[in-house]
């Protein structure tokens, strides 16, 4: 079982992990961002491994490198590597290591909002293939995450706001109240210590739910909420050269899937306001889509992991907040009338 430790002494938390393991090496995997705390949190004379930034740089090119690093540096089965920093070096970094000498140790050490409720928990990792999000990649959970908020206050706005649509998704599929605590929370001016419990509590939903379903057979599915519609924008927006946040995405696919929700399984129009209200103002510029691009999204949708076929799109959906309802597969005449109505809630 995944251990999670929320903390602001991560120093010591990651000292005391690495005692408690006795490892035959330590390997602290960082990117150019946040290589200055790996050497700060480096306590027991780990090797540094950094990469580049941004997740143009979740590549084979990138896990390459960090499989040449172990390798020459001698790194063996009874090794353990730290993943410090967001959501691309938690789910490369992770990958990295269920993969290399089939399977070492990790502990992730998310830097980010996103990362933390996200990308470091639930044990899935993976780099991005041929444009598409997490093409490549495995179920490999860390030995722990070390959680903490003191690296948030220097994260731009932009970072804590991706971070949040996360959360928001934990809400929409958890219950009212903790969607509405959500909603009522005021992102723009995000108090940090008011945060930290909304944080382990998103968490918490994101580990039970991973615990009853760690391969994504059944209820895990749940967690999909927003990313089907939220990857293909995400996608498109990187062939444009305009790339969004991963957060970003998310909170406009949430939007989407609940439109599609009212239409296929009777979610109440009601709730579409409000996170429309949300989204135009924490979540702006929207992905510039017309009409146009809805051929294209489509088949970017088609790519998704969660589909059974290649003719079928799957999503999660929603009855009302905590009533999920996974694989419905719509159909594109469907999707292009969520794709209209999400374009006039927000005015586009």
């Amino acid at each position: 079982m995944q251990q999670l430790i929320f903390t602001n002494e991560v120093k010591d938390a990651l000292a005391g992990l690495v005692a408690e393991m006795s490892p035959s090496g330590v390997y602290i995997l960082t990117d150019t961002n946040t290589r200055t705390i790996g050497e700060e949190l480096n306590s027991f004379g780990g090797k540094l491994i950094t990469i580049g930034s941004g997740d143009e740089c979740k590549t084979l090119e990138s896990i390459a490198k960090v499989w040449e690093e172990l390798s020459m540096s001698g790194a063996t089965r009874h090794s353990v590597m730290i993943n410090v920093g967001g959501g691309m070096i938690t789910d490369l970094g992770g990958f990295a290591a269920a993969s290399f000498k089939r399977g070492i140790r990790f502990i992730n050490v998310p830097t980010t909002l996103l990362g933390a409720v996200d990308a470091a928990v639930g044990g899935k990792t993976g780099i991005n293939f041929l444009n598409f999000k997490n093409e490549i990649g495995a179920f490999c959970p860390a030995e722990a995450v070390v959680i903490s908020t003191r690296y948030f206050a220097t994260l731009p706005a932009e970072e804590l706001r991706s971070g949040f649509a996360e959360m928001l998704k934990h809400g929409l599929i958890s219950d009212n109240e903790t969607y509405r605590r959500l909603l009522n929370f005021d992102i723009a001016e995000a108090d940090l210590e008011a945060l930290l419990p909304l944080l382990e509590e998103s968490v918490e939903v994101k580990k039970t739910i991973v615990e009853q379903d760690p391969r994504e057979q059944g209820i895990r599915r749940a967690l999909n909420l927003g990313h089907t519609a939220g990857h293909a924008l995400e996608t498109l927006a990187l062939e444009r050269n305009e790339p969004i946040a991963h957060g970003f995405a998310v909170a406009h696919g949430l939007l989407i899937e609940m439109v599609l929700s009212h239409l296929m399984v009777g979610f109440p129009s009601s709730e579409l306001y409000p996170m429309a209200e949300l989204l135009k103002r924490a979540y702006v510029p929207a992905p510039a889509i017309t009409c146009d691009d809805y051929p294209h999204i489509l088949e970017l949708m088609s790519h998704d992991k969660k589909n059974t076929s290649a003719s079928a799109i799957n999503f999660t959906l929603l009855r009302s907040p905590g009533s999920v309802e996974i694989d419905q597969t719509a159909s594109p005449k469907n999707i292009r009338i969520a794709l209209d109505l999400y374009r006039d809630l927000l005015g586009l």
